[in-house]
């Protein structure tokens, strides 16, 4: 846990000084981008861990083989160096850091810091969440109208806008409202400290969800896959919520 938040806390140390500042910006498809930030905090990540654990698996999502997403026996550690790279490119201060530790393929350890708040959430298996050293709990909205939910578009949208949309707007119809930030890694954790009541997302990759799914879990969240079997973070389809809308939330993606 100490490697992981050092790892955080260093990675947005780094996207908090060249925020809105200038960086090199290239694309890893039509409207996926990749910063020279992204890929410096990976490198940095990288030989922090292999430093400290050597015999570990390391899971990045900017110079991963294809390989590494297989679930490993041991401990492998899987993050994201700047989740929300959209918004940082365009200077829109909402991304972060996410570094996750799974053992034998279940995650036992999260952390993810937002640097433009100063915000570290953590969970460790069986121990808690917390954001900055307070304990983390679910909201208590009891039913969808009454619920702040939150969703994220994928990098292939442009091919699949009316499916997606057609989502959005079914539950547009039915909670209190809905909205996008762009780092699902802050959803999940937003999910974790009640600002949000719940979160669906399709075709996330594992450094998106593993430690922010664990600090939900741990905060006493619902995570699931759609179909509402348990949520593991090589799945591609996540729901989370405070547990007493969750029902509901997949009825509205079977209809």
């Amino acid at each position: 846990m100490a490697t992981a938040i050092d790892a955080v806390l260093d990675a947005g140390a780094i996207q908090k000084a060249r925020c809105g500042r200038g960086v090199t910006v290239s694309k890893k498809g039509g409207i996926d981008l990749v910063t020279e930030v992204d890929l410096a905090i990976e490198r940095r990540v990288r030989a922090l861990i292999e430093e400290r654990f050597p015999t570990h698996a390391i899971l990045g999502e900017e110079l991963q083989r294809p390989e590494d997403h297989e679930i490993r026996q041991g401990f492998c550690w899987v993050f994201d160096p700047l989740d929300g790279t959209t918004n940082f490119a365009h200077g829109l201060p909402v991304f972060c850091a996410s570094v996750g530790v799974e053992l034998d393929g279940v995650a036992v350890f999260g952390a993810v810091y937002d640097p433009m708040r100063d915000e570290l959430f953590t969970a460790e298996r069986g121990g808690g969440a917390f954001l900055n050293g307070e304990r983390l709990r679910v909201s208590e909205a009891p039913t969808l109208i009454e619920a702040l939910l939150c969703t994220g578009f994928p990098y292939d949208v442009h091919s699949r806008v009316e499916e997606l949309v057609r989502l959005f707007a079914a539950f547009l119809g039915r909670a209190r409202a809905v909205r996008r930030l762009g780092s699902a890694a802050l959803d999940l954790c937003y999910v974790a400290a009640g600002r949000f009541d719940g979160f669906w997302e399709v075709s996330l990759n594992p450094w998106d969800t593993c430690a922010g799914a664990l600090i939900a879990l741990e905060a006493g969240a619902t995570v699931t896959r759609w179909d509402g079997q348990p949520y593991q973070s090589r799945d591609e389809t996540l729901v989370a919520s405070n547990g007493r809308i969750h029902d509901e939330m997949l009825a509205v993606i079977r209809r």
